[in-house]
């Protein structure tokens, strides 16, 4: 396993001059202004005597100087803490206590509302915008960090890279993030991942998703969270491409615009971004009468599905060579038109405490309904008598698998099994290929009056492909299960009562094609639609 900061070391020596991150219609560096960047940061983080092991926080929108503020604190061997700045600001504040952060990156906007006596460890907080400092516990430092500051170049000369690309040795057992799942205040998780976790994921990403020369990506998933941080930003920066952050999760016009200009080779998003644009666009030109007749003739269906394929990867930059989804499940009905598309997807699975890749498998040996194989070196198991039919918990063990939660023996020892594997808390079936499939999670699965096991999101991805519906959630009351629908918008414009039978019609459509022990008994409307996480997953936990 190569350590994924000599890979990074390799990428800026080899690709100085140029660009390395960008913001989307904002700063642009190249590999030398990065690296200059990460030495300047190194200066403050040395007057301040951080060390090894050190904690250092950052809580604040995707940007390209929370990018280079991130490698900063790896390549100086301290532990990055992600943090979202979706969460409250007496969130932040915890999570920068319990994690021990002696450095605070962050937005003005974000300190302002931080209380810093509950911050004793702190020393500095740093404005991720422009690495101006917002705080500075001790303020007699603050003429030594200017005077070392000074000396450093606006940017170095190529003829230096050698010496200022140059950050020691790298250890794989290092600890590197502490990557909180939630902004809980009592007994938080902070899943700690090794310096070996992420390079096993870099490994397998450069060694089956090759970057090459001139390759540009769009990073819109948070970088606070693994998904986003491993395969938009560590992945191709280490491959030496060219990342553009949209800073924010972006509207559809914003993500067209973003696509067509950037171009990029490849697409990570959530099924529900793709959805989308199916539902919005595709989904009604194959409704049409004319059309369902072209679709359903041998020779011209062929002609329809090509034409439809050139338009979507046009409109997705044009230079798309696949397309990579996950965070949640992808529509059944969705697939089986992406398929007939041939539009180059994929679906993988994961979780943060596997930094965060569990399975993948590349576009053309995908096996439609899956998520992939296990990647390399992970071992995974299903959890059930026979893993090929019976549904059980998928269990994992290998060198991507974290080594705990912070300061959390007992949920440490909570996810795991007597012989190490980890307990992903997700149920699933493995076939003889080693095809992943995902039925749902062991905490959502609903046990029916006759004992047969019922998957929700089985049951809210047919109701997510029928008419009137945006999104949906089955939960059970009362030992029935109800339907909770957020309409869409075009029906959210119509008074209740019409609303109200459209949706009961909805519900006895999805009952016909439901078998009898999954069957909905009713609807409940959701007119403001659902919370969702930084993933765009329908937080369930608030609607039991």
């Amino acid at each position: 396993m190569k350590h994924y900061l000599e890979r990074l070391q390799e990428a800026m020596v080899t690709k100085w001059n140029t660009e390395a991150l960008s913001d989307y219609r904002g700063e642009d560096f190249t590999f030398a202004n990065f690296a200059t960047e990460i030495s300047r940061i190194h200066t403050i983080f040395r007057v301040l005597d951080v060390k090894v092991g050190d904690k250092v926080a950052l809580a604040a929108k995707n940007c390209a100087r929370w990018a280079m503020a991130f490698l900063a604190t790896t390549t100086h061997r301290a532990v990055a803490v992600p943090i979202l700045c979706d969460f409250t600001p007496e969130a932040i504040t915890n999570l920068t206590a319990h994690s021990d952060s002696v450095v605070l990156f962050t937005e003005p906007k974000i300190w302002d509302e931080m209380e810093v006596e509950k911050l004793p460890k702190l020393r500095i907080a740093i404005n991720v915008e422009d690495y101006s400092i917002l705080y500075l516990a001790n303020r007699e430092l603050r003429e030594e960090i200017d005077r070392q500051l000074a000396d450093i170049p606006a940017i170095y000369p190529e003829e230096k890279r050698h010496e200022v690309v140059n950050y020691g040795s790298f250890e794989l057992d290092d600890l590197a993030i502490i990557n909180y799942t939630s902004g809980t205040t009592s007994q938080p998780k902070g899943v700690m991942l090794t310096s070996a976790n992420i390079s096993a994921n870099i490994d397998f990403a450069l060694d089956n998703i090759a970057v090459e020369e001139g390759d540009k990506i769009i990073s819109m998933l948070p970088l606070a969270h693994m998904y986003g941080m491993a395969f938009e930003f560590i992945y191709p920066i280490c491959g030496g491409g060219h990342v553009y952050f949209l800073g924010k999760t972006p509207t559809p016009t914003l993500l067209i615009q973003a696509l067509s200009e950037v171009k990029p080779y490849l697409l990570i998003t959530v099924p529900l971004v793709i959805e989308k644009i199916f539902k919005g666009k595709i989904l009604p030109i194959l409704g049409k009468p004319l059309m369902k007749l072209l679709t359903h003739t041998p020779g011209l269906n062929r002609v329809v599905y090509n034409k439809i394929r050139k338009q979507l990867l046009t409109t997705f930059g044009g230079n798309l060579r696949s397309i990579i989804l996950g965070g949640a499940a992808l529509n059944p009905t969705i697939e089986k038109i992406m398929r007939k598309v041939k539009l180059p997807y994929t679906v993988g699975y994961g979780m943060t405490e596997c930094a965060p890749l569990l399975s993948y498998a590349s576009w053309d040996t995908f096996k439609m309904g899956s998520c992939g194989r296990a990647v390399d070196g992970l071992v995974l198991r299903i959890d059930s008598d026979n893993p090929q039919k019976i549904v059980g918990e998928i269990q994992a063990k290998g060198p991507n698998v974290m080594i705990g939660y912070y300061k959390n023996e007992e949920a440490t020892h909570a996810a795991f099994t007597e012989d190490g594997f980890l307990r992903t808390g997700d149920l699933g079936i493995i076939d003889k290929r080693g095809n992943l499939f995902i039925k749902g999670r062991s905490k959502c699965m609903i046990l029916s009056a006759n004992g047969q096991n019922i998957y929700p999101e089985e049951v809210e991805a047919l109701l997510n492909t029928l008419p009137h519906v945006a999104e949906s959630l089955i939960v059970e009351r009362e030992k029935r299960l109800v339907a909770l629908i957020a309409p869409t918008a075009d029906d959210l414009a119509l008074d209740e009562a019409t609303i109200k039978a459209e949706l009961e019609s909805t519900r006895q459509e999805a009952n016909s094609l439901l078998p009898t022990y999954s069957q909905i008994a009713s609807v409940e409307i959701m007119r403001e639609g659902f919370a969702h996480t930084p993933k765009q997953s329908i937080k369930r936990f608030l609607y039991k």
